[in-house]
């Protein structure tokens, strides 16, 4: 996917782009240039996806601060997801995971191993995963 810049060119998104140099924009870094940021740059290494996770589909979401403005309470932040699977219940995720993630319906809650959960929109998920049960 590109995106349109300000001039109409298309921005690649393999490519590492420097924004163009403003008054509030300077090289920060030591050995910084001003070269630098008009410099072309190459395309980023890519990588395949070998990982197994585990993940459900998300078919509702209810986010807590609906539910505190209903009750006129302050919210927790955390919110209800309910998977589209049959079998599997309604369960809470943390406010720092739905402030971090930005859950929506239709997207996929994935846990990799180690404990870290995430969300995925539902076209990046199903291009880069297939069911292995």
């Amino acid at each position: 996917m590109s995106t349109e810049l300000e001039n109409g060119q298309e921005n690649d998104p393999k490519l590492e782009v420097y924004p163009t140099q403003t008054d509030d924009c300077l090289p920060t870094q030591e050995g910084d240039s001003k070269e630098m940021w008009n410099a072309p740059q190459i395309e980023m290494p890519r990588y395949k996806s070998h990982k197994i996770v585990w993940a459900l589909k998300i078919k509702s979401i209810v986010f807590d601060s609906e539910l505190a403005k209903e009750s006129n309470r302050e919210t927790d932040g955390t919110a209800i997801i309910t998977p589209e699977e049959e079998g599997y219940a309604p369960f809470k995720v943390t406010s720092e995971y739905c402030h971090k993630h930005k859950p929506q319906a239709g997207g996929y809650y994935v846990a990799y191993d180690g404990g870290y959960t995430s969300w995925s929109p539902a076209d990046a998920f199903e291009e880069g995963y297939t069911k292995i049960d």
